[in-house]
């Protein structure tokens, strides 16, 4: 396990947020593809949303995952006209690293911490808390379904979460 992070590296948010891209050499693109998918235009009457109990800075590869596992398991069910989804955070932030060469030898080609500011190596999301990530708007009959593919979409992000139903104006 030498040369492994833990993976909890860039969850915590320590410092001023970098976004200025134009100073750096080449930032990777976001994994992120789409922010919404399915029927846009559907009026449903229930709407349940994503919340992040904690600030964290949740990395674009594990928002674009929570994308992929909740519009898989809410379109099986629902179908692609069933649903609307959104993704509300956007990864902004730059993640830089300073990769330290190991094994053996390494000691000769290594700077160390001389010039550490960094490689960009992804982007990432800052979300406070009570801040919403995503949220799914279906019918009634789909209710359990979105719910599921919600907990399905949290299991992906590195932090602790919880659902809220948010009931529309047409359900009395």
């Amino acid at each position: 396990m030498a040369g492994r992070k833990p993976a909890r590296m860039y969850r915590q948010i320590k410092s001023q947020s970098y976004t200025r891209r134009e100073y750096m050499g080449g930032v990777p693109a976001s994994r992120i593809t789409q922010f919404e998918s399915g029927y846009s235009k559907g009026d449903f009457p229930i709407e349940m949303h994503l919340i992040a109990e904690s600030p964290a800075a949740i990395r674009h590869t594990a928002l674009e995952a929570a994308r992929i596992a909740a519009n898989r398991t809410i379109q099986k069910k629902a179908g692609s006209q069933g649903y609307f989804m959104k993704v509300h955070v956007y990864p902004h932030e730059v993640i830089r690293e300073n990769k330290m060469a190991t094994g053996a030898g390494a000691d000769r080609i290594s700077s160390g911490m001389r010039n550490a500011f960094g490689k960009a190596v992804g982007t990432a999301a800052r979300v406070r808390t009570g801040q919403v990530v995503m949220s799914i708007r279906v019918g009634r009959a789909h209710f359990k379904e979105a719910k599921q593919a919600l907990w399905k979409a949290g299991l992906r992000i590195p932090n602790e979460f919880r659902i809220e139903v948010v009931r529309g104006e047409q359900q009395s």
